[in-house]
């Protein structure tokens, strides 16, 4: 509920930007981010400023190269955001931030209901995920329409 003493909880005005980390949030997130690989050079960015990137991408949905100039390059969040993805970081940092939402609403840690729409049970029937993936294939050109064979 949006009283007076949440309304200055919740406000990002005086943050760079809405996507940047509060100190907060930076103390439950700090801890899931994985050390520096061993060997090889020391580790020269800012890991906030590269989570903060990581976050503006995420948040405003814009592409790689509009990334503000302020915040790391946009070959190093990208990087970063392709290594915590493949080593499930993003997944880890997702679930800790869920569990203590949760858990500041005075809710148990993990769900214990779940909903279930007639609509997605009849598309599990017909086989939902066959039908995403040849969705998600890409269209075969015709051969006869260009004259060149592929």
């Amino acid at each position: 509920m949006w009283t007076t003493e949440n309304r200055g909880r919740y406000d990002r005005s005086k943050l760079r930007y809405p996507s940047d980390l509060t100190d907060e949030e930076w103390a439950i997130i700090a801890p899931l981010i994985p050390a520096a690989k061993k060997g090889g050079n020391k580790r020269t960015v800012n890991v906030r400023q590269v989570v903060n990137g990581v976050m503006y991408i995420l948040g405003t949905g814009c592409q790689w190269p509009a990334l503000p100039k302020d915040l790391p390059p946009k070959s190093t969040v990208n990087d970063y955001f392709h290594r915590w993805t493949d080593d499930r970081t993003l997944d880890r940092i997702h679930h800790a931030l869920y569990v203590a939402c949760r858990e500041k609403a005075d809710r148990e840690a993990s769900p214990t209901v779940a909903i279930i729409d007639s609509q997605s049970v009849k598309g599990a029937e017909k086989g939902g995920s066959r039908l995403t993936r040849m969705a998600m294939t890409r269209a075969r050109r015709s051969r006869a329409r260009s004259g060149m064979s592929l």
